[in-house]
């Protein structure tokens, strides 16, 4: 891997009410994994479909081995008026060419939170949730499903199975 870029997403992120702790940690795993790749952290954006669309657009012209989307895979705001709005992963079902998506469903403040992996020309494009153990936890697993060689689907499914893992047994479900 020689190019890596990474998307923090989230209203809470950009206007500073949580401090983004995320991009530091997916920097440090990348960076150990591949000492020699450039890691590029963009700007956080508004949870906002077509501004991150937009987004993704524009830094996979450029042709990276992969983008990471930090936040937006829940959709509460689809259950109750009350949560946030979150679109990264329809922003990337949207743009990719090829993608596999899991859903997890939760009692634990999860009500719903979807992981995607996907393909656009040589670019492999992801989305971990925002919560810091889950993050961590799916960004590792795509890093072990990726040196098994997996495909989307595997990826995305190891990367679902890798946060379902950082609750208690019956917490959350595929």
């Amino acid at each position: 891997m020689k190019t890596v870029y990474i998307l923090p997403t989230g209203d809470e992120i950009k206007n500073g009410t949580v401090l983004d702790l995320d991009a530091p940690e997916i920097v440090r795993m990348t960076v150990k994994e591949y000492p020699e790749c450039e890691v590029i952290r963009m700007c956080p954006l508004l949870d906002i479909e077509d501004t991150i669309f937009n987004k993704i657009s524009e830094i996979a012209q450029r042709e990276p081995d992969l983008i990471v989307l930090i936040g937006g895979s829940g959709g509460g705001h689809r259950f109750s008026k009350t949560l946030g709005k979150d679109f990264t992963h329809s922003a990337l079902e949207r743009y990719l060419d090829e993608y596999s998506s899991h859903e997890i469903y939760g009692k634990n403040g999860h009500m719903w939170s979807k992981l995607v992996c996907g393909k656009k020309g040589p670019t492999t494009i992801i989305n971990v949730p925002g919560p810091f153990v889950e993050a961590s936890a799916a960004f590792g697993a795509y890093l072990n499903a990726l040196s098994q060689n997996k495909d989307v689907n595997g990826i995305s499914l190891a990367m679902a199975e890798a946060v379902l893992a950082q609750y208690p047994t019956g917490a959350a479900s595929l």
